[in-house]
């Protein structure tokens, strides 16, 4: 007589392993979107858990890393004044270091305070450090000091004495005393750190003003946030419109503006039977995006 052989798929439920799996319980549609919101949670501005030490890397030919650093700070300074008291933005006169090396200064410029918002015009104190490690001793000094609001910093390039151990004071001495710092790095390539968030950033051209077609616009960034503690990595831009950071976003186009006659004809009416070879390009970049 013949014993019947059970199909591999009766073997499999057989296999203690295997029932425990089975027998899990099943998650539904929204906690697998709650988990998955979770794991994947984007930083936005107005978040009321901004970290203490960030990284802002950028090129020196324009004042894009300089510019994002004031206005992430302006950000997380507005949200910790309003979470508690709506009049504690008011109430709040402490000052803000900016702390820049020699190299920084030479390539970049100092911090123009007319330029600045009107409220940080007063509050201002300004460090021109001879090297990177004088930079360093005046930001975790200031980083000990309660009376500031928040500290600014660049640096150039990546000097010896930046490395981590340098970096890990840092993140300790702004977790300790609750100061929040903002590292500007000026051509520098991202290295060990333990900055909490670690942006690149360069400028974005800016919308036009709305009564005044040739003043310049608010200030944008393309910022790509590459590394971070509790957040996703991501790209944006951003915009500071009405003093508040903000994702940019372009306005939508008219879809009959996007219509391949109307483009052919508008590139034909002044050269007759020439059309630009651009064209068919532009489509499929608007499609794209």
């Amino acid at each position: 007589m013949t014993t019947p052989v059970p199909p591999s798929g009766a073997k499999a439920l057989n296999n203690p392993a295997v029932s425990r799996r089975l027998s899990a319980p099943v998650l539904s549609a929204s906690e697998i979107a709650a988990i998955s919101k979770a794991r994947e949670a984007r930083w936005r501005p107005g978040l009321e858990d901004q970290p203490l030490h960030s990284e802002i890397f950028a090129e020196t030919n324009t004042a894009a890393g300089a510019g994002f650093a004031l206005a992430l700070a302006e950000d997380a300074l507005r949200m910790c004044s309003t979470d508690n008291d709506p009049l504690a933005e008011a109430e709040d006169r402490r000052q803000v270091l900016w702390v820049q090396d020699k190299r920084a200064v030479q390539r970049s410029g100092r911090p123009y305070v007319h330029g600045l918002p009107e409220h940080l015009r007063e509050r201002l104190i300004h460090v021109e450090a001879g090297s990177a490690e004088d930079a360093l001793f005046a930001l975790e000094e200031g980083l000990q000091c309660r009376d500031l609001a928040c500290v600014i910093g660049e640096i150039v390039g990546n000097p010896r004495a930046l490395d981590f151990t340098a970096s890990r004071r840092l993140s300790l001495a702004a977790e300790r005393h609750g100061v929040a710092l903002w590292l500007v790095r000026l051509e520098a390539s991202p290295d060990l750190s333990s900055a909490r968030m670690r942006w690149r950033v360069e400028a974005a051209p800016s919308e036009r003003p709305l009564w005044n077609t040739h003043a310049p616009g608010e200030p944008a960034w393309k910022a790509e946030l590459f590394r971070a503690r509790s957040h996703a990595p991501g790209q944006w831009t951003l915009s500071n419109e009405k003093r508040q950071l903000a994702i940019h976003r372009p306005a939508t186009l008219d879809p009959a503006v996007l219509d391949p006659a109307r483009l052919i004809a508008a590139n034909t009416q002044d050269t007759g039977h020439l059309v630009r070879p651009t064209v068919g390009r532009s489509l499929a970049a608007v499609a794209r995006a």
